[in-house]
């Protein structure tokens, strides 16, 4: 058996396909308009993907991943970026690295739900881009696709836990009035990010986005606030 058969076969050993991925699938809106339409999924838990990828990833090659990450089934594709997350972090060279960033964007049409895209972008796009050009994140931002904004948004929880807030900014900026709840959510939470680090920051951006940005984006952002805060913003009286 190839490497892919055999992980393919380590996760079928964890599926509970008669409930779980009946309450997966609703969850992640595999009906007919939702974010997720035509996904499946076989019912495995992600602590169980996480510990598959580990027994694997040493032995599965970057080709390997690639085509779990092209595959149907969502846990494929999510058990795919874990393994790609650990062959970054545990890459010893820059080539190494670069290797692992070139298979997940030549691969990106497969990191096409919210769990996928939060789970691995902030980890190798996060790292590989701190000190490089991100105009990459820029074009994602602009490109109308859902997926694509999600990273762009999210890979900057690797510049925030660095303290570096500009690109969080500029992107909620870029996103503000953007129609999907899962952007709102997406920058709402990085504002949050970005507010457990240095208030004035977030509240200073508040002050001047509140009144237009969407309720959901508001409510995540303001999340840790204190209670007298949190009001105001949302009545309005900041």
């Amino acid at each position: 058996m190839t490497q892919i058969q055999n992980i393919k076969t380590a996760l079928l050993s964890h599926a509970d396909q008669k409930k779980r991925a009946g309450d997966l699938a609703r969850f992640f809106q595999t009906f007919p308009g939702g974010y997720g339409e035509g996904d499946t999924f076989l019912g495995i838990k992600v602590p169980d993907q996480r510990t598959v990828s580990k027994k694997f990833y040493k032995e599965m090659s970057l080709d390997e991943i690639a085509l779990l990450l092209n595959e149907n089934i969502h846990e494929h594709r999510l058990t795919a970026v874990f393994l790609l997350v650990l062959k970054y972090e545990k890459a010893k060279t820059e080539k190494e690295k670069q290797a692992v960033v070139d298979c997940y964007l030549e691969n990106i049409s497969g990191v096409n739900n919210w769990d996928i895209v939060d789970s691995s972008c902030h980890k190798i796009l996060g790292p590989w881009l701190i000190d490089r050009d991100k105009s990459l994140l820029y074009d994602f931002a602009a490109s109308g696709d859902l997926w694509l904004q999600r990273i762009a948004v999210i890979t900057t929880m690797h510049f925030i836990s660095k303290r570096q807030y500009d690109d969080a900014l500029r992107l909620a900026e870029i996103l503000l009035h953007h129609p999907h709840d899962l952007i709102h959510k997406a920058v709402g939470w990085m504002l949050r990010e970005i507010g457990k680090r240095d208030y004035d920051v977030e509240y200073t951006f508040l002050v001047k986005h509140y009144h237009t940005m969407p309720r959901t984006m508001l409510r995540y952002a303001i999340e840790k606030f204190d209670e007298e805060t949190r009001q105001g913003f949302l009545k309005g009286c900041r």
